[in-house]
Protein backbone atom coordinates (compact mmCIF):
# COMPACT_ATOMS: atom_id res chain seq x y z
CA UNK A 1 0.00 0.00 0.00
CA UNK A 2 1.23 3.50 -0.87
CA UNK A 3 1.24 6.37 1.65
CA UNK A 4 0.05 9.59 0.62
CA UNK A 5 2.76 12.63 0.90
CA UNK A 6 1.94 15.34 3.09
CA UNK A 7 1.40 18.79 1.23
CA UNK A 8 4.30 21.02 0.62
CA UNK A 9 4.29 24.30 2.09
CA UNK A 10 4.05 26.15 -1.74
CA UNK A 11 1.07 23.92 -2.18
CA UNK A 12 -0.07 25.29 1.22
CA UNK A 13 -0.07 28.61 0.38
CA UNK A 14 -1.31 28.11 -3.27
CA UNK A 15 -4.63 26.93 -2.07
CA UNK A 16 -4.85 29.77 0.35
CA UNK A 17 -4.48 32.23 -2.03
CA UNK A 18 -6.74 30.07 -4.28
CA UNK A 19 -9.80 30.26 -1.86
CA UNK A 20 -9.13 34.17 -0.32
CA UNK A 21 -9.50 35.43 -4.40
CA UNK A 22 -12.74 33.51 -4.78
CA UNK A 23 -14.41 33.08 -1.34
CA UNK A 24 -13.76 36.86 0.17
CA UNK A 25 -14.20 38.53 -3.02
CA UNK A 26 -17.75 40.57 -2.91
CA UNK A 27 -20.32 38.66 -5.65
CA UNK A 28 -22.35 40.75 -7.89
CA UNK A 29 -24.84 42.50 -6.27
CA UNK A 30 -23.22 43.04 -2.69
CA UNK A 31 -22.30 46.10 -2.03
CA UNK A 32 -19.04 47.60 -4.01
CA UNK A 33 -19.96 44.30 -5.83
CA UNK A 34 -19.67 46.92 -8.84
CA UNK A 35 -16.79 48.90 -7.40
CA UNK A 36 -19.44 51.56 -6.17
CA UNK A 37 -18.88 52.20 -2.51
CA UNK A 38 -22.39 52.37 -0.46
CA UNK A 39 -23.48 55.57 -0.61
CA UNK A 40 -26.57 57.35 0.55
CA UNK A 41 -28.99 58.98 -2.25
CA UNK A 42 -29.66 62.56 -2.08
CA UNK A 43 -33.62 62.78 -2.24
CA UNK A 44 -33.42 66.23 -3.77
CA UNK A 45 -30.98 65.36 -6.62
CA UNK A 46 -33.35 62.08 -7.81
CA UNK A 47 -36.61 63.93 -7.54
CA UNK A 48 -35.34 66.57 -9.80
CA UNK A 49 -33.36 64.28 -12.19
CA UNK A 50 -37.06 61.82 -11.84
CA UNK A 51 -38.83 65.33 -12.63
CA UNK A 52 -36.99 65.99 -15.64
CA UNK A 53 -37.23 62.43 -17.11
CA UNK A 54 -41.27 62.55 -16.26
CA UNK A 55 -41.27 66.03 -17.91
CA UNK A 56 -39.44 64.65 -20.86
CA UNK A 57 -41.12 61.19 -21.02
CA UNK A 58 -44.67 63.11 -21.08
CA UNK A 59 -44.03 65.61 -23.62
CA UNK A 60 -42.60 62.73 -26.00
CA UNK A 61 -45.58 60.36 -25.08
CA UNK A 62 -48.15 63.48 -25.52
CA UNK A 63 -49.44 62.32 -22.30
CA UNK A 64 -51.23 65.34 -20.81
CA UNK A 65 -51.88 64.59 -16.54
CA UNK A 66 -51.73 66.64 -13.30
CA UNK A 67 -48.23 65.16 -12.67
CA UNK A 68 -46.55 66.18 -16.14
CA UNK A 69 -47.44 69.97 -15.70
CA UNK A 70 -45.74 69.52 -12.29
CA UNK A 71 -42.96 67.46 -13.50
CA UNK A 72 -42.49 69.96 -15.89
CA UNK A 73 -43.08 73.08 -13.96
CA UNK A 74 -39.62 74.89 -13.12
CA UNK A 75 -41.22 76.69 -10.46
CA UNK A 76 -42.57 72.99 -8.64
CA UNK A 77 -41.13 72.14 -4.76
CA UNK A 78 -38.88 69.63 -4.94
CA UNK A 79 -39.60 66.50 -2.83
CA UNK A 80 -36.65 66.80 -0.32
CA UNK A 81 -37.04 63.63 1.75
CA UNK A 82 -37.68 60.17 1.59
CA UNK A 83 -40.35 58.40 3.65
CA UNK A 84 -39.86 57.85 6.96
CA UNK A 85 -37.00 54.61 7.79
CA UNK A 86 -36.14 54.79 3.77
CA UNK A 87 -32.79 54.96 2.87
CA UNK A 88 -31.90 53.98 -0.54
CA UNK A 89 -28.56 53.92 -2.12
CA UNK A 90 -27.11 55.95 -4.66
CA UNK A 91 -26.99 52.54 -7.18
CA UNK A 92 -31.09 52.13 -6.53
CA UNK A 93 -31.52 55.47 -7.87
CA UNK A 94 -29.47 54.93 -11.05
CA UNK A 95 -31.39 51.94 -11.74
CA UNK A 96 -35.09 53.59 -10.99
CA UNK A 97 -34.18 56.52 -13.39
CA UNK A 98 -32.84 54.11 -15.67
CA UNK A 99 -35.12 52.04 -15.84
CA UNK A 100 -38.01 55.66 -16.09
CA UNK A 101 -35.68 56.86 -18.94
CA UNK A 102 -36.49 53.29 -21.28
CA UNK A 103 -40.11 53.10 -19.83
CA UNK A 104 -42.50 52.54 -22.87
CA UNK A 105 -45.09 54.90 -23.43
CA UNK A 106 -47.93 52.74 -22.38
CA UNK A 107 -46.08 52.37 -18.93
CA UNK A 108 -45.43 56.10 -18.48
CA UNK A 109 -49.25 56.53 -18.96
CA UNK A 110 -49.76 54.03 -15.83
CA UNK A 111 -46.83 56.03 -13.84
CA UNK A 112 -48.37 59.44 -14.44
CA UNK A 113 -51.45 58.93 -14.04
CA UNK A 114 -53.28 61.37 -11.82
CA UNK A 115 -55.76 58.75 -10.17
CA UNK A 116 -53.97 55.74 -9.49
CA UNK A 117 -50.13 56.07 -10.37
CA UNK A 118 -48.10 52.95 -10.76
CA UNK A 119 -44.51 52.80 -9.14
CA UNK A 120 -41.72 50.80 -11.28
CA UNK A 121 -40.42 47.65 -9.41
CA UNK A 122 -36.73 49.40 -9.87
CA UNK A 123 -38.36 52.36 -7.87
CA UNK A 124 -40.27 51.23 -5.39
CA UNK A 125 -37.11 51.60 -2.61
CA UNK A 126 -39.26 51.23 0.59
CA UNK A 127 -42.32 49.40 0.13
CA UNK A 128 -45.01 49.49 2.82
CA UNK A 129 -45.02 46.74 4.82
Amino acid sequence: MRRLRAPARLEILALIVLLTTFVAAPTPGDIGGCGQPAQELDPRTFFASKDYIDCQRCQECSLAFTSCTRACDPKSAIQEKFPDNCYPLVHDGEVCLRALYNASCSDYLRYMDDSSPDTPSECNFCPPK
